[in-house]
């Protein structure tokens, strides 16, 4: 390791705010994931329908996008750490009504399309919490550290999503298989308060943005922003197609039932298997960080993610999905971290709600349009073809990106920070 990173590394570790928000980001991702993978899974035992596993992800994206617009013009107006905390307080309450949903009193009381239907109303409040703390979480982070050690923040920010990513899931599936989601729900809710508790002990953060015009104004501006800018157009447009297409991890309860066996065990492993290569690549990049041809090495990425799901989608053994699936992982953690760098250091303090909002939009909430995509796809032409499908677009979006956005072949990270 460099003098220059181990000096930003120890800054980082003495920055106590900083410290505050690594674990609460990673408790409110975990509570998230492992939430998703027992609700995922819940539903699909309910209903036996893989459409249902798409519209669980549609009736979540469509407060996400829909309320993106206000949500980052609010999130550049307010005050940071306050949005963090009555977003969390939030997210507590949606967790103590999945834990009604889906306890024996409920299944007594209500039927099943009842049920399906309560659980698609949690989803929706849960996506229009996730409209305002995507873009809050992400202007925090540059309020908490000096703008030299943005890259390798957004490193360990990432790790501890992709932390969480890892270890919910594992964990959501094997409370399932041992306990109950009565306990899985108990414990996904004590995550969301410790979290709240962290982020306490953060200082309020000053305003950056001053709305000189009204709200539409303000939007609009963003949008500009980002067209203008054909940089971070291009990486925002790569991630939402190949996301959008390679959707494959929202039928994973198909597979782990019904192709590859194993149930919920298997199930939570497959879920995580992404989380895990990510994970290690993450550790790798924080010691050895991306500065040189990321622009490259970002289409590379995505076009050698799309391949594993290619395979994952054909796979008949379990050891064969795993693999593929932790390979998707370490190419996504690179495209992750390329990603949130360039938005972090491109963007103006003023304007970064807004940008993250539209982020989401672009990438963030296709994970539930490919996961309604995928849904619909594989009801209509069968899983696999579906997810075999996905991972062919994804190479080719990565094809077409590259060819029609050459200042991103040929970016470095070094050019920005200077």
């Amino acid at each position: 390791m460099s003098a220059m990173n181990e000096m930003m590394r120890k800054a980082l570790l003495k920055n106590s705010e900083f410290k505050s928000y690594i674990p609460a980001r990673f408790l409110m991702l975990f509570a998230l994931y492992a939430q998703h993978t027992v609700i995922s899974y819940y539903l699909y035992e309910l209903t036996g329908n893989p459409f249902s596993l798409g519209l669980l992800g549609l009736f979540e994206v469509i407060p996400a996008v829909g309320f993106a617009f206000v949500a980052g013009y609010v999130a550049d107006l307010k005050e940071k750490r306050n949005m963090f905390l009555t977003c969390l307080s939030g997210y507590a309450f949606i967790a103590l009504y999945f834990l009604w949903i889906c306890s024996d009193y409920s299944a007594e009381k209500f039927s099943i399309s009842s049920i399906e239907w309560l659980i698609y109303g949690g989803m929706f409040l849960n996506g229009t919490l996730r409209a305002f703390i995507s873009p809050t979480a992400f202007s925090i982070l540059s309020l908490l550290v000096k703008r030299d050690n943005l890259p390798l923040a957004v490193t360990w920010s990432s790790s501890a999503w992709i932390a969480g990513m890892v270890t919910g899931p594992i964990v959501g599936g094997l409370l399932l298989a041992y306990f109950n989601s009565t306990i899985a729900f108990s414990l996904i809710l004590a995550c969301f308060v410790v979290a709240f508790l962290f982020i306490t002990t953060i200082k309020q953060k000053p305003i950056e943005f001053k709305s000189e015009g009204n709200m539409l104004e303000s939007i609009k501006a963003g949008f500009r922003f980002i067209f203008k800018t054909e940089v971070i157009l291009a990486v925002l447009a790569l991630d939402l197609f190949a996301v959008l297409f390679a959707g494959a991890e929202a039928l994973l309860p198909i597979y782990a039932k019904d192709i590859l066996g194993g149930g919920e065990v298997v199930y939570g492993w497959l879920r995580s298997a992404h989380g895990i290569g990510s994970m290690l690549m993450l550790f790798i990049l924080a010691y050895l960080p991306l500065k040189k041809n990321v622009g490259n090495k970002m289409l590379l990425a995505v076009f050698f993610f799309g391949l594993a799901i290619i395979v994952f989608g054909i796979s008949k053994n379990v050891y064969l999905s795993f693999g593929v699936l932790f390979l998707a992982g370490v190419f996504d953690a690179i495209s992750v971290v390329i990603r949130q760098s360039i938005l972090q250091l491109k963007t103006p303090e003023e304007m970064k709600g807004r940008v993250s909002s539209i982020n989401m939009m672009f990438v963030s909430s296709s994970n539930e349009l490919g996961a309604f995509e995928s849904g619909l796809a594989a009801r209509l032409v069968g899983t696999v073809p579906a997810v075999v499908f996905g991972g062919c677009m994804t190479a080719v979006v990565v094809l077409a990106v590259r060819k029609l956005a050459p200042s991103l072949r040929n970016l470095d990270l070094g050019e920005i920070e200077n």
